[in-house]
């Protein structure tokens, strides 16, 4: 059971280990922390995401939120994932399941591509993370385009809705912030 506070710890953890290490190119903007596939499923239905539709997932992970978005909702699904390793997995996977014609994973820097095609964004970075990304996403998203954040506001934007979830299952609760551009 992990509480919102023990992830803010271990995310601080993360970035003071991080900060010991040599610095790189590409900023890490949050620990791999998988998001529950019931929470994924949440995110989807709380972002309105339909067939046809392009979804981004930020910091994309093992490519869970992608995977579902096409298999489940037939979106045309991007992840963006730094870490090699993550984009690997993930993109084996999708290689795996036959869903390389609508999911793919950018192996990259989230504040280096172009999100202006999205339908729907996901996002479960840290509160400073998102801090980072909203500039950008500002620039660059159509109107109409939502934005759903998991666990952590987006400072500067006020959420259009807000889905407070008491139990996941995994004994941990969860909140999502709905943005609509």
């Amino acid at each position: 059971m992990h509480s919102r506070r023990d992830l803010l710890l271990l995310a601080a953890a993360s970035v003071a280990a991080f900060a010991q290490e040599p610095k790189q190119e590409v900023e890490k903007l949050a620990p791999y922390y998988p998001t529950p596939e019931t929470i994924v499923e949440k995110m989807l239905q709380f972002g309105g995401l339909k067939a046809g539709e392009k979804m981004f997932d930020l910091g994309s992970g093992d490519g869970r939120i992608v995977i579902m978005a096409v298999q489940k909702y037939h979106a045309d699904g991007t992840g963006v994932e730094f870490d090699t390793d993550l984009w690997k997995q993930s993109t084996e996977r999708i290689k795996s399941l036959g869903l390389q014609k609508t999911a793919r994973i950018i192996h990259g820097d989230i504040l280096k591509q172009d999100f202006s095609s999205a339908d729907l964004i996901t996002v479960y970075l840290l509160p400073v993370s998102n801090e980072k990304v909203r500039p950008m996403l500002e620039k660059q998203l159509k109107k109409g385009t939502r934005v759903v954040a998991h666990d952590f506001e987006i400072a500067g934007w006020t959420a259009d809705e807000v889905q407070d979830i008491e139990d996941d299952g995994e004994g941990r609760s969860h909140t999502l912030y709905l943005y609509k551009r």
